[in-house]
């Protein structure tokens, strides 16, 4: 039976002719075993090769099989911790520090103790030494939030699966051997007298999980009513910008309005003026006339007449009454 793999997905050898080709492993298995057990449309031979492929699947090709996501779970703690004071924040303490449990290396060696511990995330490493000079014990800081909580727990964990916890320390203080011990700061470390003690309390205060859950809580209170606050206030402020808004929107309106009236206005009066100039025109064009009539009737002439030269005849038989009357005795005597 020949299978062919591409791209971490399988492919059914019975099904060339299929519009889906590419199956992952639990995919193709409920394809094979659908086929072979509830398929009616599906011939005997068909049916055959598909339980024969299902049972390929289930015994050559498990580790072919995606791993199940684990859930990610939420610590929860037990009551006895909630009221338990640890010093804040997460600080991890490790003792007995010789060349012996530095593996050989210099016990003053920040880097070393870091390199060991990653694993836990620190952030620090503080090392104190005793009346010889020597490095005799060390702290180990972890970030303040719960992320440093879960590694401070398991840098206090795997100490007690060594049976190098805080208890082994105080039983086998006299003679601790080549081994280191370690847990995680509460008050008794606060409250201690020595160099370790003094470093505490300068750098931090103890606290319970109950105090940090509510602080955490409260913080998180405080955080949604400033952004209420915030949202509350950008709404005034958008109201109050829809408010001028409005209020240009009209006021721009009115002056539209205002605008078309005086071009209407403009418009009218022009054309009122026109009509007057024209009125006027037409009555100074009438009265000319009228005054041309009244002339030419006072000289005896009518429209038919043709214009005749104002220049002083020739003959004086030639004169006309018109001219003799315009020329008076003057003419005459000419």
């Amino acid at each position: 039976m020949h299978f062919e793999q591409f791209r971490y997905s399988l492919r059914c050898p019975f099904c060339a002719g299929k519009k889906k080709q590419d199956y992952k492993y639990k995919d193709l298995l409920q394809h094979a075993t659908g086929v072979g057990k509830g398929s009616a449309n599906r011939s005997a031979k068909q049916k055959a090769n598909h339980l024969a492929l299902a049972k390929y699947l289930e015994t050559d090709l498990v580790n072919e099989a995606e791993p199940i996501p684990k859930r990610a779970v939420t610590p929860e703690h037990s009551e006895s911790e909630k009221d338990e004071l640890f010093f804040w924040p997460w600080t991890g303490i490790f003792v007995n520090v010789s060349k012996g449990t530095a593996n050989g290396r210099s016990p003053d060696d920040k880097e070393y103790w870091l390199k060991k511990f990653s694993l836990y995330m620190p952030l620090e490493v503080k090392l104190f030494c005793d009346n010889q000079a020597t490095v005799s014990e060390a702290v180990v800081r972890f970030n303040s939030d719960w992320t440093g909580f879960k590694g401070a727990m398991e840098f206090e964990k795997s100490f007690e699966a060594s049976h190098c916890s805080k208890q082994e320390w105080k039983s086998h203080r006299d003679c601790p051997g080549p081994n280191l011990y370690g847990w995680v700061a509460r008050e008794d470390d606060y409250i201690a007298e020595g160099a370790l003690g003094e470093y505490l309390r300068e750098k931090g205060e103890l606290k319970t999980i109950s105090d940090l859950i509510k602080e955490e809580t409260q913080g998180r209170k405080e955080v949604v009513a400033n952004l209420a606050n915030e949202i509350d206030m950008k709404n005034e402020n958008l109201d109050e910008l829809q408010t001028k808004f409005n209020l240009n929107t009209l006021s721009l309106r009115q002056m539209l309005a205002e605008k078309d009236m005086l071009h209407r206005s403009f418009f009218e009066g022009r054309m009122f003026r026109l009509d007057i100039v024209k009125c006027q025109f037409f009555f100074i064009q009438k009265m000319h006339v009228a005054e041309m009539r009244m002339l030419r009737w006072m000289c005896g002439h009518t429209r038919s007449d043709k214009i005749r030269k104002r220049g002083y005849p020739r003959k004086r038989w030639e004169w006309p009454l018109w001219w003799i009357r315009e020329r008076g005795r003057d003419g005459l005597d000419m």
